[in-house]
């Protein structure tokens, strides 16, 4: 028996990354991954990566190259990436995430990446495209789940204002089950 297929997306936009935090289940949550899903049956790599995106995060993308490589999950699964561009949406954490972050160059190891996703996120990383701001488009940030584009909001914490660093880009997004 073949292994059971699990996509993820290295979403690009603005020459920046997009990264998920997990917020389940408990053995994954607090880790940093790459969004994406099962492979469902009669579904291409890239089919299943669009509609994964979609219920995940609430967006339209462009699926652009897989990154080679095959990494093993739980038993039974492992784990294919695909580079994808963001086409249309705001990304939020609607599925099993709690918060998403933009990270631009030399932004990677500021989060925990969940340890299967890391050598994609490496080569990922290192394909960052030059960023360019299409017209309307947001500013880097973070977002947790429930907030908008304006605010953040932990489980601890109340809303507070936007904030962008030097370091990590970060903006709040609003209200994301890969593995």
């Amino acid at each position: 028996m073949s292994d059971r297929v699990v996509v993820a997306g290295a979403v690009y936009d603005q020459g920046r990354l997009l990264a998920a935090r997990r917020s389940a289940p408990p053995e994954l949550a607090g880790r940093w991954e790459l969004p994406g899903g099962k492979l469902e049956p009669g579904e291409s790599g890239e089919q299943a990566l669009v509609r994964e995106l979609r219920e995940e995060l609430g967006v339209e993308t462009e699926p652009l190259e897989r990154i080679p490589g095959e990494w093993p999950l739980k038993p039974g699964y492992v784990l294919r990436v695909w580079t994808a561009r963001l086409v249309s949406g705001v990304p939020a954490p609607l599925q099993d995430h709690d918060e998403l972050r933009w990270l631009g160059p030399g932004e990677g190891d500021e989060i925990d990446w969940l340890d299967q996703d890391r050598p994609a996120v490496a080569e990922a990383m290192r394909r960052l495209p030059a960023g360019s701001s299409p017209a309307g488009s947001s500013p880097a940030g973070s977002t947790t789940a429930g907030s908008t584009p304006t605010e953040s909001t932990t489980a601890e914490s109340t809303p507070t204002g936007t904030a962008s660093t030097g370091t990590a880009s970060t903006r709040s997004l609003p209200g994301g089950a890969r593995r």
